[in-house]
């Protein structure tokens, strides 16, 4: 589902917050995860995930990361590296954060979702992923970090084999968020 002028509605901002109180995984290609990052205040972790220079450094997965305005609105690219034999997945993406106010207590909240535009045409190397879905929410834990909801839906195409679908599942969504909260410590060091 496509917004005008690529934004998204204030329900779907309101729901992302909703998650910090559930939890649930349904379908293959479908996580939410829900944690707290010590010492990793929530506007900078927010900060963090919105910086894609920064994101460069720290996420080993990235192959290449940018943003580019296409027909008025701020477009990502991002490809991911794969584990051989498989080719690289690559995304085009519409992302946007807003920090609410919920009953009080501040939330940062960012959604993205994919979408194509021709001023980012697929490759031939790598598998495009065209239905991919994102969104963060993120508070205070009452102390100096954050509680973290992440609800993260794609399909990568290709035949994936289940050593990968299971280690994903496992391992690398929760370790990109032990990922995320050390780059947060050394984002607070450079500031």
């Amino acid at each position: 589902m496509e917004h005008a002028c690529g934004g998204f509605s204030g329900e779907e901002f309101q729901k992302a917050c909703e998650e910090l109180q559930q939890f649930g995984r349904t379908g293959l290609y479908e996580y939410k995860v829900f944690g707290v990052l010590d010492n990793c205040p929530p506007a900078v972790l927010a900060d963090v995930y919105m910086d894609l220079d920064y994101r460069k450094q720290w996420d080993q997965f990235v192959k290449e990361l940018y943003e580019k305005e296409c027909n008025g609105k701020t477009v990502v690219y991002w490809q991911v590296k794969y584990p051989f034999p498989m080719s690289n997945r690559d995304y085009v993406y519409i992302r946007q954060r807003r920090d609410l106010d919920m009953d009080g207590q501040k939330i940062h909240v960012v959604l993205a979702q994919s979408t194509s535009v021709p001023q980012i045409p697929e490759r031939s190397d790598v598998v495009r992923v065209n239905q991919y879905k994102q969104s963060l929410a993120i508070e205070s834990d009452g102390k100096k970090g954050s509680k973290v909801f992440m609800y993260y839906f794609d399909n990568p195409g290709g035949q994936i084999p289940s050593w990968l679908i299971n280690w994903v599942a496992k391992n690398g969504v929760p370790n990109f968020l032990k990922d995320m909260a050390k780059a947060c410590q050394n984002y607070l060091k450079k500031t």
